[in-house]
């Protein structure tokens, strides 16, 4: 039997989205159109034999149309619907093949997202026929959009085998000597609420007698800004896989964000055995904080601090104990699940 083709039409592409496309190229044969590398996440890539790769930027939208139908797709995938050369191809395909479009909105009820309710009939629907989405906050949208029960989840899922690897190689050590330091990985920009969360443990450290430190891993505009403190460390934009040092070195994630669609890195570190500290604005937290950490008030320093003494108030063993649960939690969504959630379309044609 033939392998199935995917194409996807993608904005940036990450390190975790490349895992899921690896194992689905176990599969399929897959191309990816992409735009240019984020310099706020200036991820490398090693581009994969069975994975064909190209440049939005190179092509124009009448040669990237006939490039794709070169490839003849049983699948196409598109990355939201602002690229207007996107969404030409869309809907050269709608009807043919399984067309869908991924997207990470919650539903908010804004007056921009009422009226692309409106208009999906002559905007999404005539191009798109699914949607794929990360969770129950986005899937509201979806089905507000117009596409029922033609709804897929799990859209982002972290690179498992990679960060399971991490946490067997690193976690038995913190059961010799556990880390009293928190962990930030995300960029340096003012709606992840790092300042906030730069002051909340500034208070911390001065109303508490604790050796707890703040490790923050990242880069972006506001990285001159950042705070000067002897216990909080900035380290800069760390590549996946130089990850594993500071992975060793740290023990709770924390990620404060003021805004953030879904939010990788929570399952990342929960994989890793992490114990979480996530804000109210992050919409993993729905499926990846069970038991295994807290939630706060998205900006707010007393909240934020509250979190920081709870848990830095906590024995080595009961944080422990917290980060084997974190990582049941991770493991509860693979690459693996993501291609078979993706490839049941086909069956459903």
């Amino acid at each position: 039997m033939a392998k199935a083709k995917v194409v996807f039409l993608y904005t940036e592409i990450a390190g975790y989205f490349l895992a899921c496309v690896e194992e689905l190229s176990k599969s399929a044969d897959v191309l990816i159109v992409r735009w240019p590398v984020n310099k706020e996440a200036p991820f490398n890539f090693s581009e994969q034999s069975s994975v064909k790769i190209i440049d939005r930027k190179e092509y124009t939208d009448d040669i990237l149309t006939g490039l794709i139908h070169d490839f003849n797709p049983d699948i196409l995938v598109c990355s939201g619907w602002l690229d207007k050369g996107y969404l030409k191809i869309a809907k050269s395909f709608h009807k043919k093949i399984p067309v869908v479009v991924s997207l990470d909105n919650h539903w908010t009820g804004s007056v921009k997202q009422r009226i692309a309710c409106l208009l999906s009939p002559f905007y999404l629907k005539n191009r798109f026929t699914h949607a794929w989405v990360p969770g129950k906050p986005q899937e509201i949208y979806a089905k507000k959009l117009g596409f029922g029960s033609n709804i897929l989840l799990n859209f982002y899922c972290a690179d498992t085998p990679l960060f399971n690897q991490i946490f067997e190689n690193t976690f038995h050590l913190k059961n010799e000597k556990f880390p009293h330091r928190f962990l930030y990985v995300a960029r340096y920009v003012e709606h992840k609420g790092i300042f906030e969360m730069w002051q909340a443990f500034k208070e911390f450290s001065a109303e508490t007698d604790s050796d707890w430190e703040l490790w923050c891993l990242g880069t972006g505009d506001q990285w001159e800004n950042r705070m000067q403190h002897p216990k909080i460390s900035h380290i800069g934009f760390v590549q996946p896989n130089e990850m594993e040092k500071y992975i060793r070195q740290t023990s709770v994630y924390i990620l404060p964000s003021k805004f953030e669609p879904w939010g990788v890195s929570l399952q990342e570190f929960a994989i890793c055995g992490f114990p979480i500290l996530v804000s109210d604005k992050v919409g993993s937290a729905s499926k990846f904080l069970n038991d295994n950490g807290m939630q706060f008030e998205a900006g707010n320093i007393a909240e934020i601090k509250n979190a920081f003494k709870t848990m830095a108030s906590k024995s080595d063993a009961e944080l422990l104990a917290i980060g084997k649960r974190s990582h049941a939690v991770g493991m509860t969504l693979t690459p693996a699940d993501w291609t078979k959630n993706l490839l049941s379309l086909l069956q459903k044609k």
